[in-house]
């Protein structure tokens, strides 16, 4: 597997389970996809989410139930406690050609990642199913460690835009970007100041 970043707006993501694994799921995509869920019965935690909502009995559908249901479906999830009911999900979407993730059966084709979002960035963390804990882990880790990190970035743009002004050598627009970063006063300065950083940075490492 390889990590991509995909746009899923305007695309449909349906969510098969209305319990705790499907809500966490579900609020995990509902910020950028639509998403659906189905399911015989939903928890509290789906029902507080502002996600479609379609109550079947998956035990009772049929394959060409499932295929039907599957119409214009770019990525499903199978998050039902029933590993033969969700693999028998991921098989008709590899038929399908549509992306599948397996909450308890056999892989699926993509993996959720724990995510580390700011307002300018987005890291995602997976250990492909082996230690649940290590992604928790880094991801609080990172949020503790790298609080001010959307403030260096948009430093890093602030001042990138300033050498493309004033340094014509990529290498040297790259080198000073890169000891930017790697200035621990410069960090201390962005907890409570962006312009006290932003005049130490170029006080330090743009050409005048």
């Amino acid at each position: 597997m390889i990590p991509l970043m995909l746009d899923l707006s305007g695309r449909t993501v349906m969510i098969f389970g209305g319990g705790s694994v499907g809500a966490r799921k579900a609020a995990f995509f509902q910020h950028e996809a639509e998403v659906t869920v189905v399911s015989r019965s939903f928890s509290p935690a789906i029902e507080a989410l502002p996600v479609r909502r379609r109550q079947l009995d998956l035990a009772d559908l049929t394959d060409d139930g499932i295929r039907a249901l599957l119409d214009g479906v770019f990525l499903a999830v199978a998050a039902t406690p029933d590993a033969g009911l969700n693999d028998r999900i991921g098989r008709i979407c590899r038929e399908r050609g549509i992306l599948f993730n397996n909450a308890s059966g056999g892989p699926g084709d993509v993996v959720i990642p724990s995510v580390v979002r700011g307002r300018r960035y987005a890291i995602a963390i997976s250990t492909f199913g082996r230690s649940p804990a290590v992604p928790r882990y880094l991801r609080r880790r990172l949020e503790r460690e790298y609080a001010d990190l959307d403030r260096m970035i948009e430093l890093q743009g602030d001042l990138r835009a300033l050498l493309k002004e004033t340094e014509s050598s990529q290498e040297q627009r790259a080198a000073a970007l890169w000891n930017v970063l790697n200035d621990e006063e410069i960090w201390e300065a962005l907890e409570s100041d962006y312009e006290r950083a932003r005049t130490l940075a170029i006080a330090r490492y743009l050409r005048a």
